[in-house]
């Protein structure tokens, strides 16, 4: 039983990790003012396009996350074009992108023969001496190096939004965008680059579960769990320290569910397939609930909220 709970938790951060790289995405797209469904898509776009070069090239996983995140970056210009430009609602344009991008991967992955192929992936990295504690050094000090990196990620964006001039007009374009316009800021364009940059981290997240967790490629492979980032960020209230624990909190769940099979225990096999979804419902209702208790009052932690104080802090800073 101490094996069991070692391996599950040891195994969350590497399944946590598709989850905080779409959810940081998601979180940055959303604070520019523009609601972001196009996870699921955009991420099959990432795990092709990981995939596609890791086979092509014969290994180079850095190379193919890279261009998985490029990749993704790219389509969502299509996004980013619809509801900036053109100003289509966010929300058909979201779903028409991510339609289009399961059929257009599947329809590349098939008449490129890269179905079922095995993928080289990216080895662990054992932090010596650390990786030899018991328990912890396996936990902790064993992971490979992207669990690594989207820690850095976390805090990279958690600075940029919170601690420089972009991210503040980011935020204040979100909120408020007329009085970010009439203080000289260009909307378009940050709430372009706030979605392409949202979108390359969504575009790592399926790479990594094509070429460093799953390692091969099948069609429509993400299941669905795109839709899990709306749920991440509606239960983080679009903060960013609850939304790292949140996916830690959906790594574990998904995380258990072979570890149940690998231990022989009788549980009927579609009921585990459920359970990340379950957890999404249990809370998009645990939210509702307690907005519906709060009132108003709840939504002042939103990024409107946020957002509107971001605008008053930048025109006092440029003197308006």
């Amino acid at each position: 039983m101490g094996d069991f709970f070692i391996n599950w938790i040891a195994n969350a951060p590497v399944t946590a990790v598709a989850l905080r790289a779409r959810g940081i995405g998601a979180h940055h797209s959303e604070r520019s003012g523009v609601l972001n469904l196009t996870a699921e898509g955009l991420m099959l776009v990432g795990a092709l396009a990981g995939a596609g070069t890791s086979l092509t090239l014969g290994g180079h996983p850095v190379v193919a996350l890279f261009v998985a995140m490029v990749s993704a970056g790219v389509v969502s210009l299509l996004f980013a074009g619809m509801v900036v430009v053109l100003r289509v609602n966010q929300v058909i344009a979201g779903l028409a992108v991510v339609f289009f991008c399961q059929g257009l991967t599947g329809l590349i992955g098939t008449l490129a023969n890269w179905q079922n192929k095995q993928i080289a992936g990216l080895p662990s990295l054992a932090i010596w001496p650390f990786s030899e504690i018991p328990v912890v050094g396996k936990i902790f000090f064993m992971q490979d190096p992207i669990v690594y990196l989207t820690i850095l990620i976390f805090f990279a964006v958690n600075f940029v939004l919170f601690r420089t001039m972009i991210g503040l007009r980011i935020r204040a374009v979100g909120e408020n965008p007329a009085a970010a316009d009439a203080a000289g800021i260009s909307v378009a364009l940050h709430r372009i680059l706030a979605i392409v940059a949202g979108s390359c981290l969504i575009g790592l997240a399926g790479g990594y579960i094509s070429v460093v967790s799953v390692k091969l490629w099948v069609t429509g492979m993400t299941g669905g769990r795109g839709w899990i980032a709306v749920a991440l960020v509606v239960f983080a209230r679009w903060a960013p320290w609850p939304a790292l624990w949140g996916a830690l909190l959906f790594g574990c769940i998904e995380a258990v569910i072979p570890r149940i099979a690998a231990a022989g225990i009788r549980v009927p096999q579609y009921l585990m397939l459920m359970t990340p979804y379950l957890a999404t419902i249990a809370v998009m209702i645990w939210v509702g609930a307690k907005q519906r208790a709060g009132g108003a009052e709840t939504w002042r932690t939103g990024p409107a909220a946020c957002a509107r104080r971001a605008a008053m802090m930048l025109f006092s800073a440029r003197g308006v």
